[in-house]
Parts: structure tokens; C-alpha cells; sequence
């Protein structure tokens, strides 16, 4: 069967996955988290052989340092697949939600009703854990999903995918609604299939998601590049600027949300950066620095001018020394990524500022960047972080999936009645009324 009949089929199926009950939908997912935790050595024995693979890759110069570390699993990551599983379950059902309902009339009832996007295509590189965060996300809110992983992670990818589907559609769902790409040609194949796939979502490098952004019509949701910042102003406790600025950094520096460019009031640079030097060569971080900071850090080098638009994923940061905040504002808006930029302070009207102005999917006060992850926001997983300013922005879990459609329930109206000279008058009065289904 080709891949364009798997994924009408797919389509065809999402119809029926869109109409089930939430018993069953989370059976299904219990089942999967169920099957992920019996097939630890399945899973780990596939990456160990892909890992090994990326490995020769990347002292052959053919992959990043990043990149494999994002591919690389454990039996700590394969508890994390679970636990995400297991928030989704615990999550309301999206599905056939009223978000409004309006009188128009007497007997003219309008609801505005959430439901599926659809069908929802993901390509990813590298990270395999995508599988099971989508998979479960897409199920609870009824959309058929299609995937395509890098080919460094193929053996994961498939193994994760039988394992999940075997679950799923043994518990009720309804067989095709999953569909798992394997070949390269495959990519270029669904790009053109936008009668049938309704949303894609890229994650990977930014020269990956620009390709899919520039080579089809089907929308897409994602992020380019996580280029996050950390500016640590005047009134930050000290203590908690050095915490949060090295947690940012080395908690797991190949993701996106991992800070890539601290930005230090010239009042408290003398104070900070000198600490800050220290922490960071500990734990091993290369430190690029522009020419007023290295002044207080032994450990950095000068930084050149690509450093400050560079997400590096890796043990490599890049520090500023600014005047002010509204300097750091300007400066996280023109180099940023508009993914997840913080502010260290204790300065109230500084902190409300930097939240009005600063232009980014994720704004923190106080906090690691790390922290922006659906996961971590209590969505149960995440289908990726956006940067989009439509549909949906930040980290993305079920709602970014949903759409809505409305539904008018009458008693025989007709619009003819509602024009003319005579015409009746509408009500358009907000009701608090649910649709029964």
C-alpha cells in the first residue's frame, strides 16, 4: 500500500476516532502506557543500535552533538513517555466542548462546539520520545496522525510506533488512524497531500522547519529556533540569578528551550559575572562573552557576531553587558527566536515592563527557561512549542489540535422572515446552555 492510500485511509478512519467516547479513548491510552513499560528492553535495545549508528555519524562530521544527545533514550526517559501518557489521561476530553452558545431567537439556538482538527502530520528529527507525546495527544482529541522521523532514529521510531498502535487499536481504536513514514521520498510525498493532511507540525533544526514551511500549502505549526534569553537586572538576588542562569543552561542544553544568551545589567555585571564565570566553567560550559563582560570572566573568550543569533544546543553560552532593560528588550526582540525569554529581578515595574514588551511566545519572571514544555505546563505532553502569533503560541498540547464548528438548532426558522420591511428582530442574546449530544 502506498503512502498516499495510508494516509486517506487514515483520513477516513479519523472520522470514526473523532466520534468516540472518552472511556474508550482512555482505555486505549492506559493500554499504550500500559505496553511502553512491558516493552522496556524492545525500546532500549532499538536506540542502543541507533545511537550507535548517530555516534559514527557524528565523528564522521554527518550529524550534531545535539542531535544525538535528543536521540539517545533511557529507562528514566521511557518513565517520562508514561508519565505523559498517564496526564493525558487524567486531562478533560476536548472534544464536543460548547465554548459559547447564543439565542438568536426564540428556538434559534447557535453553539459554538470544539472538535478535531483532523488529519495532523509531524516530522521530527532525532527526538523519538515525539511518538508517544503525539500519539496520545492526537488520540484524546480525536485526530489521526501521520508520522515521519529522521532516519537516525528509525529503529526507535518503528519500535515505539508498533508497540503504541498494537495497544491502541487492541483496545478499541479504529485500525489506519496511526500511520508511520519511513522513507526519505515520503516527506515530499505528503508536503503536496494537502486535500487530506490538515495541520503540519515540523520539529527539528531551523533550516528543516523552513523547508517544510517553504515547500507546501498545508498550515504549519512550530518553531524555527529556540534562541532564548535571560536577562538578569539590577535588583536580581544574586543567588537566584546564578541558579536559574546555570539550571537554564546545563539542566539538558540540547533542547529548545535551553538559554543560549544571558543579558547583564552594566550595575550588577562586577558582582554577578565573576560568579557566574565560575558556575559555568564547572560545569563545563564554553563562555562567549562581548567586550565588557569578559573583563569579569577568566574563563571566556570574545564572542563574534553570529554568537548572538546562534542556538547552539549545546554547553555554549553567549553573555551581553547592557545599560538597562529597555536595552535587553530591544536587543532579546531583534536577536530572539520570540520562544522563551526571562527576566531575573525584584524590581516590580521592571518586571511588568519586560512582560509587556518583550515579544515572545514564553515570558518567565524568576524562573529557568526550561520550564516552557507542555509537560511541564500541565498539558499532559506537547505536540511541539509555537511561535506562531495565530491559532496557537508556546508550548502546544491538546487545544492547539481542536477547532471548532457551530451548530444552529432551529424549529422550522427561515431567513426570509428576518429581512425586509417586517422583518423580526434577532435576540443575539449569550445563554448559558450546553449542547446535549
Amino acid at each position: 500500500m502506498s503512502i498516499s492510500s495510508d494516509v486517506i485511509k487514515a483520513k477516513e478512519a479519523a472520522t470514526t476516532l473523532a466520534a468516540l467516547n472518552t472511556d474508550v479513548k482512555n482505555n486505549a491510552l492506559r493500554a499504550m502506557a500500559d505496553a511502553l513499560d512491558k516493552n522496556r528492553d524492545a525500546i532500549l535495545s532499538s536506540n542502543s543500535m541507533d545511537v550507535s549508528d548517530a555516534e559514527t555519524m557524528e565523528s564522521d562530521g554527518k550529524l550534531s552533538n545535539a542531535m544525538v544527545k535528543r536521540l539517545k533514550i533511557d529507562d528514566v526517559k521511557i518513565s517520562g513517555m508514561i508519565a505523559g501518557i498517564d496526564d493525558v489521561i487524567g486531562l478533560p476530553d476536548p472534544v464536543g466542548r460548547t465554548i459559547s452558545t447564543k439565542e438568536l431567537d426564540d428556538d434559534l439556538t447557535l453553539y459554538q462546539i470544539s472538535c478535531p482538527i483532523g488529519m495532523i502530520g509531524t516530522i521530527f528529527e532525532s527526538r523519538p520520545d515525539v511518538v508517544p507525546q503525539i500519539m496520545s495527544l492526537c488520540l484524546k482529541s480525536g485526530n489521526a496522525v501521520i508520522f515521519k522521523g529522521g532516519s537516525e532514529a528509525s529503529r526507535t521510531n518503528k519500535t515505539l510506533f508498533d508497540i503504541l498502535t498494537k495497544a491502541a487499536y487492541s483496545a478499541g481504536i479504529p485500525e489506519g488512524v496511526f500511520v508511520l513514514m519511513e522513507r526519505r521520498e515520503d516527506v515530499n510525498a505528503i508536503l503536496s497531500m494537502d486535500q487530506y493532511i490538515d495541520l503540519l507540525i515540523p520539529r527539528g533544526s531551523n533550516s528543516f522547519v523552513q523547508y517544510i514551511k517553504e515547500n507546501t500549502k498545508i498550515p504549519v505549526l512550530g518553531h524555527a529556533s529556540g534562541i532564548c534569553h535571560i536577562f538578569i537586572d539590577e535588583s536580581a538576588d544574586i543567588d537566584m540569578a546564578v541558579k536559574v542562569a546555570l539550571d537554564s543552561k546545563v539542566q539538558y542544553p540540547a533542547v529548545c528551550n535551553a538559554v543560549e544568551t544571558l543579558l547583564v545589567d552594566s550595575k550588577i555585571a562586577p558582582i554577578f559575572l565573576p560568579l557566574m564565570d565560575k558556575e559555568y566553567h564547572n560545569n563545563n560550559v564554553e563562555i562567549r562573552t562581548d567586550k565588557r563582560a569578559i573583563g569579569y570572566m577568566e574563563h571566556a573568550k570574545i564572542a563574534e557576531e553570529s554568537d548572538w543569533d546562534t542556538e547552539y544546543g549545546d554547553l555554549v553560552i553567549s553573555i551581553a553587558v547592557v545599560d538597562d532593560m529597555d536595552e535587553a528588550i530591544t536587543f532579546i526582540n531583534e536577536h530572539g527566536s520570540h520562544h522563551t525569554d526571562a527576566i531575573i529581578s525584584n524590581d516590580k515595574d521592571r518586571i511588568s515592563r519586560f512582560i509587556r514588551y518583550v515579544d515572545s511566545a514564553d515570558v518567565f519572571v524568576n524562573a529557568s527557561t526550561r520550564f516552557a514544555d507542555g509537560y511541564r505546563f500541565g498539558k499532559g505532553a506537547e505536540v511541539g512549542i509555537s511561535t506562531n502569533k495565530i491559532h496557537s503560541r508556546g508550548p502546544v498540547g491538546m487545544e492547539g489540535l481542536m477547532i471548532y464548528k457551530y451548530v444552529l438548532i432551529g424549529d422550522g426558522q427561515i431567513v426570509k422572515d428576518y429581512v425586509g420591511k417586517d422583518a423580526r428582530p434577532f435576540t443575539h442574546k449569550d445563554i448559558n446552555k450546553e449542547l446535549e449530544l
